[in-house]
């Protein structure tokens, strides 16, 4: 077995790498940019070594720069993680040369399956339904605008080379097609050193499913099951799943077999995925294959019990697969939600900053006993496991040089129903601050009639959420349940308050019984019979509500239990009450006596300055490219400027017809969040 391997990435696929790694006695090496300085990845390894200035392109993809690291580390194998160096066949020939092991497949595979155009060649000619498209090089967005004609919109726009969401555009006219081609050029030029671009049939109404592959140098091949990737968000998945609510066995079955076969039939050896889109018929057409560990992998090893980066390892130095077709036996189910660091609130654009808090609700392992790689027994009734993969830290910076992603949020459960409310509760716990980030969509995705029917297809969120996401309004029996705990936590912060004041020794009398608590659009009128154990709160229509639980004034987790069910809050401290935050929903809550009450109601709102004559910056980014000039009048929906940030572009638009009056930034300046772009006469 290997004694070191290096891990030609970063952030949170790095810190997963070096956990299986020390599970199995290698030791590891980590590469960092000047912005990873201070990495979790680079804590974690044995050893360190430094490649270069932030951008991915001046360090992390640099093949020469990678190289240099593994020779004088004495590494034996290098694991690429998934991006970046994952899938080129350039860097696995590099290492062949240099007698490194590739913890991945041969460069025959990359070649074959890890470009678009050639895998769908392939899948062609072995008979694998495909979906319609132009699989030739395409020079420029006239060419682009032709061909999409063609086939006929609504297409997709991919970069050969792509992966993760980047460089993919699907236009539904000659316009987009002619805009989306010039940006994934750019894109895929930017994050993976290769511009090309094809075009195909975007199926409307699908769903993602894709086969998780291990095969074996000596002809080896087994399928793990599937996993549900349809909920989507710019081609990038944000909730995954295993399997999925939408397959039967035979489905199942028919997936995997063809999945493997395609694998076998380019010498494929390592862990892989092909993915598939699936019509309402279960109808199921290959997309593409990744020759790399997905994002998305844990889910699978938390229902099969195979760790997928051992195996790849174990592959690389030459072993046969331990585990055979009969020996996989899906168990329970599993959920993963990606964290990103990106505000839903401003229509998920990327957000940078310190990560002022970062508490991920603690680990549980939990379920069957696995032993030589397959689930033992059957799951208990209540069991669940909570896994947290990401590569950050408090305190630590999020960068606007490399993907958005935190952290991958998976639990585990034996039924479906079980995991999503293992979710829900992981979700409530998970404490974020100093960026913006999409818990609450994440929140709100789970509590979602389609999610929680298995009914979702890849236009679940456009189609849920078409004018972006605004928040959750809660039921009324929520917030119902909410001020109780609201006004049992407010009577501990006075009893606290009259304590520190010393105004009386019995400051029970000094607290009242009687309060108003408002939150969102309502109001309680309540009181509250405390004791030892917790407080009974009474409201106006006579219900009553049994609060526990033990919170202190100033923590900022509330885990209480109202009702007899649990209540999981973040807590901050406001004026007059508490922002609380759960399942999606971002209150202001107020408690008061019902004097304050009365006052409160006479209290004129705040009135929001007016921005409608400024185009702000709605991220933290550079500009590529201006498109208007001062004193040109603009049209509604017309492009005003592209700003990047996270590897992605992004096209700002006019929201109105108007007049340019001026133009404040150009190409290379670099904005900050709410810088005005230009202003409007």
């Amino acid at each position: 077995m290997f004694q070191k391997i290096l891990i030609a990435n970063r952030g949170e696929i790095a810190c997963r790498v070096i956990k299986t790694a020390r599970k199995m006695g290698i030791s590891t090496v980590a590469i960092y940019s000047d912005a990873d300085r201070h990495a979790l990845h680079v804590a974690m390894a044995d050893e360190a070594v430094h490649i270069g200035p932030p951008p991915a392109n001046q360090s992390y993809i640099v093949i020469d720069k990678v190289m240099e690291a593994i020779k004088a580390t004495g590494a034996e194998a290098v694991h690429p993680g998934y991006g970046f160096l994952s899938e080129n066949p350039k860097f696995a020939e590099a290492l062949e040369a240099a007698g490194v092991a590739f913890v991945g497949p041969p460069v025959k595979a990359i070649e074959a399956m890890g470009d678009k155009i050639t895998s769908k060649k392939i899948a062609q000619e072995a008979g694998v339904s495909t979906v319609p498209g132009y699989m030739g090089l395409i020079e420029d967005a006239e060419e682009a605008v032709k061909i999409s004609g063609e086939i006929g919109y609504p297409v997709m726009i991919k970069a050969s080379a792509g992966g993760g969401g980047k460089g993919m555009r699907i236009a539904w006219n000659d316009e987009e097609a002619r805009e989306g081609f010039q940006s994934s050029k750019n894109e895929a030029a930017s994050s993976f050193g290769d511009d090309r671009i094809f075009i195909e049939k975007f199926v409307t109404q699908p769903r993602h499913i894709e086969i998780q592959v291990l095969c074996d140098s000596h002809g080896n091949g087994i399928y793990l099951g599937e996993r549900e990737c349809s909920i989507q968000r710019r081609n990038q998945k944000v909730v995954e799943e295993a399997p999925s609510p939408f397959l039967d066995e035979a489905t199942r079955k028919a997936m995997g077999e063809q999945a493997v076969a395609l694998a076998k039939a380019v010498g494929y050896a390592s862990a892989g995925t092909v993915e598939f889109i699936v019509d309402g018929e279960k109808n199921f057409y290959f997309l593409e294959m990744n020759t790399r560990l997905q994002v998305e992998h844990p889910v699978t090893e938390l229902i099969t019990g195979v760790d997928l980066v051992e195996q790849m390892i174990r592959v690389a130095n030459g072993e046969p697969l331990s585990i055979s077709q009969d020996d996989v036996t899906l168990t329970g189910w599993a959920i993963e939600n990606r964290l990103y660091a990106e505000d839903p609130y401003r229509g998920f654009l990327p957000s940078i900053g310190r990560l002022t808090r970062y508490r991920p609700p603690e680990e549980v392992a939990s379920g069957p006993l696995l032993e030589n790689g397959k689930w033992q027994g059957e799951a208990p009734s209540g069991a669940a496991a909570v896994r947290n993969d990401t590569g950050v830290f408090e305190g630590g910076e999020i960068s606007m040089y490399y993907d958005p992603m935190i952290a991958k949020l998976c639990t585990w459960a034996p039924t479906r129903e079980a995991a999503i409310e293992a979710m829900r509760v992981a979700l409530d716990g998970f404490e974020v601050e100093g960026i913006g980030h999409n818990l609450p969509f994440l929140s709100a995705v789970m509590d979602h009639e389609i999610f929680i029917k298995g009914e979702m297809t890849t236009a679940f969120i456009a189609e849920q959420y078409p004018e972006g996401f605004e928040g959750v309004a809660l039921p009324e029996d929520e917030l119902k349940r909410i001020a109780a705990a609201a006004a049992a936590m407010h009577r501990v912060a006075e009893i606290r308050r009259t304590r520190i004041s010393g105004r009386m020794d019995n400051h029970e009398r000094v607290v009242g019984t009687d309060w108003v608590v408002s939150v969102q659009e309502a109001e309680f009128a309540l009181s509250i019979a405390a004791d030892r154990e917790g407080a009974s709160v009474s409201f106006a229509d006579g219900a009553v509500l049994r609060v526990e639980g033990g919170w202190t004034p100033g923590d900022t987790l509330a885990r209480m239990t109202v009702d007899g069910a649990p209540l999981v809050l973040k807590v901050d401290k406001i004026s007059g009450g508490f922002r609380i935050r759960n399942r999606g929903a971002d209150l202001k809550v107020h408690v008061r006596n019902p004097r304050q009450a009365e006052l409160a109601k006479l209290m004129p709102e705040r009135v929001a300055p007016d921005t409608s004559k400024l185009l702000l910056c709605p991220m933290p980014g550079l500009v590529v490219k201006v498109f208007v000039e001062e004193g040109a009048e603009v049209q509604e929906g017309q492009a005003l400027c592209t700003i990047e940030a996270m590897k992605m572009e992004n096209i700002l638009r006019a929201e109105k017809k108007g007049v340019v009056a001026r133009i404040n930034a150009g190409p290379g300046d670099s904005l900050a969040v709410d810088e005005v772009i230009m202003e409007f006469e």
